[in-house]
């Protein structure tokens, strides 16, 4: 009698544990017990830019997720680097040096090496990006696995060369273990799915450095303006996958610290507030690489003065400089691939070849502009909470990455503005 009423008890047991549901990932977690160790994951980093996200943007309401991360850590402006443009920022970001150093000096841009080309924002040529090592390289070659979703330059087989023995070969580049090529069509939400589905691998194969990339704000912030509903609605909605993002990551059991930033803010333009080129000097004086918040102009053989005449005097709504004699606070001016002149208009006046349009929302403007400051959050288990830091430069941005990564520091890194904001070992 005994017998059975145990054996009926073990039946019923079984078949209660066939009528619960499995836990996502259960078959793939060991028993936990005191003789299977739990695995210890240390916390990954994520990297999250938010394209054209300007910092007062975190002010608006409709951020929870962004302002949830923002409380549990540390937040603050945080002023782009000359110019205020995607590529030589993002690229700043990762790399710790400013355009100037780094040779992504723009979105558009010639080098007198390579004569009849120019960089675009889809060059994925080597030659362009060698100059500098962004953070992911320098984790792959210490063997800490990257994942890294459209991020600029990330496509990149950094160090890929010609051999100087032999150039008819290739020197072998490094790219992250995981990378996307750019599709502005994959949406917030897939691209959110791509980083949780690395999240969910194997030891072996999951990431520790992720970085994950987002157009949608700078493009609703270019197409409507900074302040237009449809701009506010966009924040709102990437937010959402971001909130998304990290309840995701707490259901697996995934610690991570979660580095949020922007390349830029934006500012309101106008086609009343146009400055048009060809009314100062004639088009065959000089060539425009560049134009819009700033304009950058290399002129034609033989009308170097012309030029110097016509944008060396003083203008209402633009000042311009030769190279040598950009300020200095700019940190612009001695990289070979930056042209003659450079003109930078005030806040929310365009600089064009022609009278013409301007719409919606731009960027390039001073970075000590307002309007140009960017979002930075910081929140994880190695990060102070509930820190307001005041406005620090953004290449304060890639030692901290270097910290919570585990690499040494560049010989070349100077203190970052950021080095407070971590806690101590002992406290993590």
């Amino acid at each position: 009698m005994i017998c059975c009423k145990g054996a009926g008890m073990i039946l019923s047991i079984l078949a209660a544990l066939l009528l619960t549901p499995m836990a996502p990932n259960a078959a793939a977690q060991p028993a936990s017990d005191a003789s299977t160790p739990q695995e210890y994951a240390p916390p990954v980093t994520i990297l999250i830019s938010i394209d054209g996200g300007r910092a007062d943007y975190l002010d608006r309401g409709v951020t929870p997720a962004l302002s949830a991360l923002a409380e549990k850590g540390v937040t603050g402006p945080m002023h782009p680097s000359f110019p205020s443009k995607t590529f030589p920022n993002h690229w700043t970001l990762v790399t710790g040096l400013r355009p100037d150093e780094h040779g992504i000096t723009a979105n558009n841009m010639e080098d007198p090496r390579r004569p009849g080309e120019r960089f675009s924002t889809a060059t994925s040529d080597p030659f362009w990006w060698n100059e500098a090592m962004p953070v992911w390289v320098a984790a792959e070659q210490a063997g800490i696995r990257s994942a890294i979703m459209f991020w600029p330059g990330s496509n990149v087989a950094w160090g890929a060369a010609p051999d100087p023995a032999d150039p008819d070969h290739m020197l072998e580049g490094t790219r992250p273990s995981d990378w996307q090529q750019f599709n502005q069509a994959v949406t917030n939400r897939q691209r959110v799915n791509a980083v949780l589905d690395w999240m969910r691998r194997p030891a072996d194969i999951r990431p520790q450095f992720v970085a994950l990339y987002f157009d949608t704000i700078d493009t609703a912030g270019h197409h409507f303006g900074p302040d237009d509903p449809r701009t506010t609605e966009a924040l709102h909605a990437l937010d959402a996958e971001i909130g998304r993002l990290v309840t995701e990551l707490h259901t697996m059991g995934r610690e991570a610290n979660i580095v949020v930033v922007a390349d830029h803010g934006m500012a309101a333009v106008s086609s009343d507030r146009v400055i048009a080129l060809d009314t100062l000097l004639p088009a065959e004086d000089a060539r425009i690489i560049e134009h819009g918040p700033y304009a950058t102009l290399q002129p034609a053989p033989g009308h170097e003065q012309d030029v110097a005449a016509a944008l060396g005097r003083p203008h209402e709504h633009m000042r311009c400089w030769p190279k040598e004699r950009i300020p200095e606070r700019f940190h612009y001016g001695h990289h070979r691939r930056i042209p003659a002149w450079l003109c930078l208009a005030k806040s929310g006046w365009s600089i064009l070849p022609t009278a013409g349009r301007a719409e919606g929302g731009a960027h390039g403007y001073d970075p000590e502009d307002p309007e140009m400051a960017a979002l930075f959050i910081a929140s994880g288990p190695a990060i102070k909470a509930g820190t307001t830091v005041d406005a620090f430069d953004n290449i304060a941005v890639e030692p901290l990455l270097r910290r919570l990564i585990g690499l040494p520091q560049r010989r070349e890194a100077k203190p970052g503005a950021l080095t407070e904001v971590l806690k101590e070992a002992d406290e993590r």
